[in-house]
């Protein structure tokens, strides 16, 4: 197969056609590998083939852990900082640890024609859902909050679908919908059924995380997923270094423990541990898939907010937690139909981890 890359020129990339998601050789830099022809991979036993899915999954996995620890973290983080100054402050240290590892590694500058997608990941997953959840808890519970992680996961199956042309069969859609109904039909109960002031901005961050998932899903396929998230802080830290300036003078600080971790936790394990195994995670199972983990999401977030906040869990927890592992276990086992729409050219390249 040739691909075009509009800075290099042409070059042939062997693939097998027999296996969907076959990776080239590693290339020593983003959009600048050496252009050489090789032969096809050869015919790999039944179980090589599943490993990449296996461990696709076992990443995303962990990202849904450590994303579970946000909304907990977060409210820790509010006994110190005021919401606008601990978002600052979280993508400021974040940005500095990604920006640790760029340089350690030497990380080649994406192309100009991936800066769009990492514009869009950063509004979405490193300003747009931290700001919109952090103001959401200062007048909600995280049980309450855990209610636009329930919707997540449909929500970023049906943008990736769009964005990646990719599509999920009749079961998968089937599990999907009764695992959202059941994690939302929880979250509800649990906190009462009550809307609260904060629910706009619960839903203005379900849709902007969604579309951050599934842009950064597609990048992951071309860069390594912890540099899609890298580059999107580096271009929010001059904005994030401004906020910071402006908003810790402005807003009182009176720092803990509880806060000094929970700030910590959210810059480097929520922001840029977590979202680095997500998106390697979305790039060997696809976006919709991955997303389904998500499932599993608020129940994690209830239990940590038991366990660290001391908020009270209904009895409904254990029945509801069965009903979503079965849920997500449809979703992982049912198989996609394929894609509408080839990817393009620069996304032809391998994953490279």
């Amino acid at each position: 197969m040739r691909a075009q890359d509009s800075a290099t020129g042409s070059g042939t990339i062997a693939v097998d056609a027999g296996t969907e998601g076959t990776k080239t050789s590693p290339t020593p830099a983003l959009d600048a590998a050496p252009h050489t022809t090789g032969a096809s991979a050869p015919d790999l036993p039944p179980h090589t083939s599943q490993a990449p899915a296996r461990r696709g999954t076992l990443l995303a996995a962990l990202g849904v852990v450590a994303f579970s620890l946000t909304f907990p973290s977060t409210a820790w983080g509010l006994e110190s900082f005021g919401p606008w100054s601990l978002v600052a402050l979280r993508s400021t240290l974040a940005a500095l640890i990604a920006g640790g590892f760029l340089l350690a590694v030497r990380a080649p500058v994406p192309a100009r024609r991936h800066w769009g997608g990492l514009a869009v990941v950063a509004g979405g997953v490193v300003i747009g859902f931290p700001l919109l959840t952090t103001l959401a808890l200062q007048t909600s519970t995280t049980s309450h909050a855990a209610v636009v992680v329930g919707l997540l996961p449909l929500t970023t199956a049906v943008l990736g679908s769009l964005r990646t042309g990719e599509r999920p069969s009749r079961t998968f859609w089937v599990a999907a919908l009764a695992g959202a109904a059941v994690v939302i039909g929880y979250t509800v109960q649990q906190s009462g059924g009550a809307l609260t002031s904060g629910d706009l901005y619960l839903f203005g961050a379900l849709l902007v995380c969604a579309a951050g998932y599934t842009e950064g899903g597609r990048l992951a396929r071309v860069m390594p997923g912890w540099q899609v998230i890298g580059w999107a802080l580096i271009l929010c830290l001059p904005l994030a270094v401004a906020g910071s300036a402006v908003a810790v003078p402005l807003e009182p600080v009176h720092l803990t423990a509880h806060g000094v971790l929970g700030l910590v936790w959210v810059a480097a394990g929520s922001t840029f541990f977590g979202l680095y195994v997500w998106y390697k995670g979305m790039a060997e199972i696809g976006v919709p898939r991955a997303s389904q983990l998500q499932l599993a999401q608020p129940l994690l977030t209830l239990a940590w907010s038991f366990l660290l906040l001391g908020e009270e869990v209904s009895a409904a927890a254990p029945l509801a937690a069965v009903a979503v592992l079965v849920c997500i276990a449809a979703t992982q086992r049912t198989g996609r139909r394929g894609r509408s729409a080839p990817r393009s050219a620069g996304e032809t390249g391998p994953v490279r981890s």
